[in-house]
């Protein structure tokens, strides 16, 4: 019964470090940048969520849809003013600039929403149904769906729109998409809002499940990019794939060692799988044109 308690919680956990992460993979693509403030989205989406709904009282679509609104908008601005002005130099600058914003951020809120963890109410997460002899809350079955429900979403929309088609060009070669007509400024932007949407959506998904609080986003922040590498940023499906294992290790190891060993063990498997796998589990070497 621990097994598949420990099972149902890693796949929960992970599917939101896969979303996470699939952040990290969009823009890595189309930008050949990443948002390092991405975890404080995740904090960003949760708060949110957690001041529309609770405080405000509102409907939970219309506090979720309007959560993510607003992250979405928070990552053109992490684009347009911590990412764009160093890319376009050629400067690397970019790194530091959006892990300074992400702590920027995280202190706005700690001193506008407070440093006292709240609990998130969701009917999901109130009373645990039975499954396999556990007793599992049914939010823990439905992030796994969600999770790969996304990536799956995500997929189709970039094989199948014209708008993914375009994100799809500008990963493929920037110059090309250019003479084709595809604002590549665009659609770097569009990745970024997309990015902080989705981490937004994993801070409101486990929001139940843990607490809210200011500084809940750093340590998912710094997994979900783990997963990122570990899996293969370039791979979208090797992403989400990577955070539903990193999710079972780190909740088996949980179960069965105790807490104390969770991190020591679970960075340790991504240190041994990155040193066969450089390229990550399910990412491929860049082919080198001569």
């Amino acid at each position: 019964m621990l097994l598949i308690s420990a099972i149902v919680t890693g796949l929960s956990v992970g599917s939101m470090y896969g979303l996470i992460a699939l952040g990290y993979h969009v823009t890595y693509v189309v930008s050949n940048t990443v948002n390092f403030a991405q975890g404080s989205s995740v904090m960003l989406g949760a708060v949110l969520g957690y001041t529309f709904a609770v405080r405000q009282g509102w409907p939970l679509p219309l506090a979720s849809a309007m959560a993510l609104t607003l992250c979405a908008l928070f990552g053109l601005v992490v684009e347009r003013t911590l990412v764009r002005p160093f890319a376009e130099r050629g400067s690397n600058g970019w790194l530091m600039a959006t892990v300074a914003g992400g702590i920027v951020l995280d202190n706005a809120v700690l001193f506008t929403f407070g440093k006292e963890p709240r609990a998130f109410p969701s009917f999901l997460a109130q009373k645990p149904i039975e499954l396999f002899g556990t007793g599992v809350f049914p939010l823990q079955l439905v992030i796994p769906v969600v999770g790969i429900g996304v990536a799956i979403a995500l997929q189709v929309a970039f094989n199948r729109t014209r708008l993914g088609k375009a994100l799809l060009a500008v990963v493929q070669n920037k110059d090309a998409a250019r003479l084709m007509g595809i604002d590549v400024r665009f659609c770097i932007a569009l990745s970024y809002a997309l990015s902080t949407a989705l981490a937004g959506l994993a801070g409101m998904l486990i929001a139940p499940l843990f607490s809210v609080h200011s500084d809940m986003g750093t340590l998912f922040g710094i997994k979900a990019f783990a997963v990122a590498i570990l899996g293969g940023i370039t791979s979208a499906s090797g992403v989400m794939l990577a955070g539903l294992l990193y999710g079972v290790i780190e909740a088996s190891v949980t179960s069965f060692a105790g807490s104390t060993y969770t991190q020591i063990v679970a960075f340790a498997v991504v240190i041994l799988a990155l040193a066969v796998r450089p390229n990550g589990l399910f990412g491929r070497a860049a082919t080198k044109k001569v």
